[in-house]
């Protein structure tokens, strides 16, 4: 039986068929193997395993008990399904092994703060993570699949892969295509697009989470406003501060990305496909980060609007104002320019700590930008009772 050890991890590496006519003799060998090597932790390699029976598991559970650093890697699919089903895998670490994809020459069709999207082919579709670890990604799928049982209309996450030294998750998605690129492909039925766009939005505001497994939006919002009081007149900054906490406390799951590159079209029917940035909280910080998506983040130079969205500036324009309309039932000028004003304070706040951040820790001058969001905050603060929609 092939082993190694490296900084006191002894890794086991199975092969074959493990079943009661060699379960006893495979447990002596790896019982020497323990002795010999005294593990601080020890991992059994499961890529070459074919087969476990119930007298191989309780081979694993034996070492289990007798090991409090353990688990096992690289699990095929089918054996995986025997430890899952067996309960094995609530009761100790056992990870899959993942399915190598190469994304060379393939067409990115999303992109996000954590990764790209790519179209592996015309049914498949698998998004890259340039950051975050092995955990994050599994939080998402597990957000995505809550929001599905939920109700909102999510594409199908049934596989994480190996990308070179990435991971990502794959999902079906047959003859789907982003709603950004059938804006640009189909600009005469933009209204439509946007109705698509508009009636899921409000499906994902419309649900609620009770479980308190996602985060608050507000809360994270109050930390990008220390950092915003820094560069506010005192009277401003506390008055920035009031109006974020006023605003009510919801249940309700908002997206946190909702842009026309996060959302699919398949059918006819609008599907989401980036799930990490899922929270709770009052519509209006999902308008700011809407807001910022077509307007906010060119407010310096407004001819660039839709440039990562692959649009013109002026659909960018026309897609927040149809938004606003379509999402609260009006074509009120006052009404939605009252709304925008919320939408933009939110929005601001986001990007006035996101341009101090990339001063400060990547030494990027964005003196300009923090000047243009501080008087616009503080334009705004002073014309504002409540941000809540």
């Amino acid at each position: 039986m092939k082993h190694s050890l490296e900084n006191g991890v002894l890794t086991i590496y199975l092969e074959g068929r493990i079943d009661s006519n060699n379960s006893e003799a495979v447990a002596s060998e790896m019982q020497s193997i323990v002795d010999e090597c005294n593990p601080v932790e020890l991992v059994l390699d499961a890529e070459e395993l074919e087969y476990i029976s119930s007298a191989g598991l309780r081979i694993v559970l034996r070492f289990r008990k007798a090991n409090s650093r353990f688990k096992i890697i690289n699990v095929s699919t089918d054996v995986y399904e025997i430890f899952d089903m067996t309960g094995f895998t609530e009761m100790m670490k056992v990870e899959k092994a993942f399915r190598k994809l190469s994304v060379d020459g393939c067409e990115i069709i999303g992109e996000g703060a954590n990764g790209k999207v790519y179209r592996i082919d015309a049914d498949t579709i698998v998004k890259v993570y340039t950051e975050g670890s092995f955990e994050d990604i599994q939080r998402e799928r597990a957000l995505a699949k809550k929001a599905f049982v939920l109700g909102i209309n999510t594409a199908i996450s049934y596989d994480i892969a190996k990308i070179g030294d990435c991971y990502g998750t794959v999902f079906e998605l047959l003859n789907a295509k982003s709603l950004a690129s059938c804006i640009a492909d189909d600009p005469e039925h933009l209204d439509h697009y946007v109705e698509l766009y508009v009636d899921l939005l409000k499906k994902i505001h419309a649900t609620e989470d009770n479980d308190g497994d996602m985060p608050d939006m507000k809360e994270l919002a109050l930390k990008w406003v220390e950092i915003a009081k820094t560069y506010l007149d005192e009277e401003s900054g506390k008055k920035l501060e009031k109006l974020v906490n006023d605003i009510p406390k919801s249940n309700h799951i908002l997206h946190g990305d909702y842009h026309l590159k996060n959302v699919m079209i398949q059918n006819d029917e609008a599907l989401l496909i980036d799930m990490d940035t899922l929270a709770l909280g009052n519509p209006v910080f999902e308008f700011g980060f809407i807001f910022n998506a077509y307007i906010g983040f060119y407010s310096l130079n407004l001819q660039d609007a839709g440039k990562f969205l692959k649009i013109t500036a002026q659909t960018s324009f026309d897609i927040w104002d149809k938004t606003l309309q379509l999402y609260f039932g009006t074509t009120d000028k006052a009404v939605l320019d009252d709304y925008t004003k919320k939408a933009k304070v939110i929005g601001y706040i986001r990007l006035l700590q996101r341009a101090v951040r990339r001063t400060l820790h990547n030494g990027e001058d964005h003196s300009a930008a923090i000047a243009f969001y501080k008087q616009e905050l503080t334009k705004l603060v002073a014309e504002l009772d409540s941000l809540a929609f």
